[in-house]
């Protein structure tokens, strides 16, 4: 009570007990007293029991209503119990806010108590350490990731309690095939949050790369190789070597040349095709594209095939003229190489049953085992890389070929049993067609 209600109180008992002893006596007077004191405890008794029994109803419940001290207290009171749940509900949404931000990062997220217990992780960690958030949250991360490596990293970053550990790239065992980048940082209270970055793509387009370097070395250096020791031929033995000799020698020299043009050109094609913009869109007359590619194709059998030629599809397709000529031309080039003299080529071009249009280059050459068909758009993989460069071949036809069929929402699909031939499809959506 404070100072004010006390001389409420004190004035009550003053206004009640000084006309009982002057009328009636002091004994009236200490009745009269007592009364009006145990009705104001059992005012106050009544007070504390609403506000214990209000205290006891969930957030939110109207505050009591009172007089005087009481109904200030309860009041003040009131704003408290708002002000806590204003702030537990900013402190809810914030940390609402940060789940949602941890969910949504590129990278997986763990974080770790002291024992090394999975605490929370986020839906990436989930994927790419093979955990489930229903399952392990409690257990040991340990228990779940068990390369050593990884263990070993979890151990330097329980040493350096203040200080992040050097990263960790890992290949975990629930996730193969998989790189992973692995960052710990210590935090409150001796938890640990680990960062987990998927490397898999980069890893591969590493690989990629430096398959690319040493192939395009090895197809370079053949070539160059022959071209420098025939003309160093030439040269040391001009006066001893008679002139049709040394015509044979730049002859041969002028091949190699060539192929080493033709890998060049095709490289900067492939290059062009992986980092240029959209091709620019235009009417294509398929009758005029399919009389050209037929043309250079019997120009490169020479005569030593059949070269057949069926148009039933549409007239035009929306693309780029001279990438699907270079992507047509290519496949038909294919089926002459791997296409021993006297065999019959096919080029097609119709309507496709679910809608679309097909340009198909059907041969019954040598043929391709399955288990090559899934590998052939690499960039210089060969089924057989002697033929290959026998035939003038440079190994980046096909993935030409599919990179073309990518940028104008088409696919390629391969059909071949050795000893009966190959059929290579280009498969072209409807809206490509008008």
């Amino acid at each position: 009570m404070n100072f004010g209600g006390l001389i409420k109180a004190l004035a009550w008992l003053a206004a009640v007990a000084l006309p009982a002893w002057l009328l009636l006596g002091p004994a009236p007077a200490l009745f009269a007293v007592a009364t009006v004191s145990l009705w104001l405890l059992a005012y106050h008794e009544r007070q504390i029991d609403k506000l214990a029994r209000w205290a006891e109803q969930p957030l939110g419940t109207p505050v009591p209503e009172a007089d005087g001290a009481w109904g200030r207290a309860f009041m003040a009171l009131h704003r408290r119990s708002r002000q806590a749940a204003t702030q537990r509900a900013e402190l809810h949404e914030m940390v609402e806010r940060f789940r949602l931000a941890a969910e949504a990062l590129p990278e997986g997220v763990v974080i770790l108590d002291q024992g090394r217990t999975i605490e929370w992780i986020n839906p990436r960690a989930e994927l790419l350490l093979g955990l489930d958030s229903k399952r392990d949250i409690g257990m040991a991360v340990t228990h779940l990731v068990r390369e050593p490596e990884f263990v070993a990293f979890l151990e330097q970053q329980n040493k350096n309690d203040n200080e992040p550990s050097e990263p960790l790239l890992v290949r975990p065992l629930r996730s193969p095939g998989r790189v992973l980048h692995i960052r710990g940082a210590p935090f409150s209270a001796g938890r640990t949050l680990l960062l987990v970055e998927d490397l898999t793509q980069l890893d591969r387009l590493e690989t990629v790369r430096r398959d690319f370097v040493a192939n395009v070395s090895h197809e370079m250096r053949t070539p160059l190789t022959v071209v420098l020791g025939f003309l160093e031929t030439a040269k040391d033995s001009v006066t001893d070597t008679p002139p049709e000799e040394i015509v044979q020698y730049l002859d041969m020299a002028l091949d190699h040349a060539r192929r080493m043009q033709r890998l060049i050109e095709d490289l900067l094609t492939l290059s062009t095709l992986e980092t240029d913009a959209p091709p620019q869109e235009e009417s294509v007359d398929v009758v005029t594209l399919l009389a050209a590619v037929r043309e250079e194709t019997l120009a490169l059998s020479g005569g030593r095939h059949e070269i057949g030629l069926e148009n039933a599809g549409p007239r035009t397709l929306t693309g780029s003229s001279r990438e699907l000529h270079s992507a047509f031309s290519n496949l038909a080039s294919n089926a002459i190489r791997y296409t021993p003299s006297g065999g019959r080529i096919v080029l097609r071009w119709h309507a496709h049953p679910g809608g679309g249009a097909i340009f198909e280059v059907a041969d019954n050459g040598i043929g391709i085992d399955s288990r090559h068909i899934s590998r052939l758009t690499e960039r210089f993989y060969r089924v057989d890389r002697g033929r290959s460069r026998d035939s003038g071949g440079t190994g980046l036809g096909l993935a030409i070929v599919k990179h073309v069929l990518e940028r104008h929402q088409a696919t390629l699909a391969i059909e071949s049993k050795p000893g009966a031939g190959s059929t290579f499809a280009a498969i072209f959506p409807a809206r490509r067609l008008n």
